[in-house]
C-alpha cells in the first residue's frame, strides 16, 4: 500500500491552484483536514480512508458554507484522479438552463451517457440546490431529482460514481428533492463537509 506524503500534496496542489485560479489562491491552514479526505479518496488511500470511514466505492457530497472553496477543490482534484476516474464539474445551474432549452433529453444527457459517445462518464455536479423547478412547454419538473435518481441506479447496476458540491443541510436536501433522493444520496455518497466557520475566500 502506498503510503503519501500529504504535505508535499499540499504544496503540489497550491501550485496548480495558482496556476488555475490566480496567484491569491492558497490552502488554508483550517481547511486542511477536509482537504486531505478529499485527497485521499482521489488517491485511494485505503489506509487514510479506513481511518476516515470513507468508502471508495461511493461518490463525494462535498458541503460547505458559501465560497469556502468547494468547487476549487473539486476542480483540483482532476490533477491528483486516474484516467478511469475523470470527471467534469458541472454546475447545476447550467444543466437547468439547459432543460429550458433542450427539454427532458437532459436527463438522458447527464444520467445515461450510453446515448452520448462525446460526455464523460463521470460527473461532478456543482452548487446542488442553486437551480430551481423549471418548466419545458408547461410541465415541470426538478431536473437534479431524476438525474440522481437516474445515478442512483446506474450506481447499483454499474457502480458509476458521482459527485457533488452543496451548500445544502441535510433538511434543506430533504425539502428540495425528497426523501426518496435524500436516502438514495446515503448510498451514493461519501459526506465531507467544510466546518461551519470556514471563512469565505471570495472575499
Amino acid at each position: 500500500m502506498p503510503q503519501y506524503d500529504y504535505n508535499k500534496i499540499f504544496t503540489f496542489l497550491e501550485t496548480k491552484g495558482k496556476q488555475d485560479f490566480g496567484k491569491h489562491f492558497r490552502l488554508h491552514e483550517n481547511d486542511l483536514l477536509i482537504i486531505k479526505k478529499v485527497c485521499a479518496y482521489f488517491l485511494k488511500d485505503e489506509l487514510v480512508c479506513s481511518q476516515q470511514n470513507i468508502y471508495l466505492h461511493k461518490g463525494i457530497l462535498l458541503a460547505g458554507s458559501i465560497g469556502c472553496g468547494k468547487t476549487s477543490l473539486m476542480n483540483l482534484m482532476r490533477y491528483l484522479n486516474d484516467k478511469q476516474s475523470i470527471y467534469l464539474v458541472k454546475p447545476c445551474r447550467d444543466i437547468a438552463f439547459e432543460f429550458i432549452q433542450n427539454g427532458y433529453e437532459v436527463i438522458q444527457k447527464y444520467s445515461r451517457q450510453s446515448f452520448y459517445k462525446d460526455v464523460p462518464k463521470h460527473f461532478c455536479f456543482d452548487d446542488l440546490g442553486t437551480e430551481n423547478n423549471l418548466k419545458y412547454y408547461g410541465n415541470e419538473c426538478n431536473v437534479m431529482a431524476e438525474i440522481l435518481l437516474s445515478r442512483y441506479d446506474l450506481f447499483v447496476s454499474h457502480q458509476l460514481i458521482t459527485h457533488i458540491t452543496t451548500n445544502l443541510a441535510a433538511s434543506e436536501i430533504e425539502q428540495m428533492y425528497g426523501n426518496r433522493v435524500r436516502s438514495r444520496m446515503r448510498e451514493l455518497f461519501n459526506l465531507i463537509a467544510f466546518d461551519n466557520t470556514s471563512e469565505d475566500k471570495r472575499k
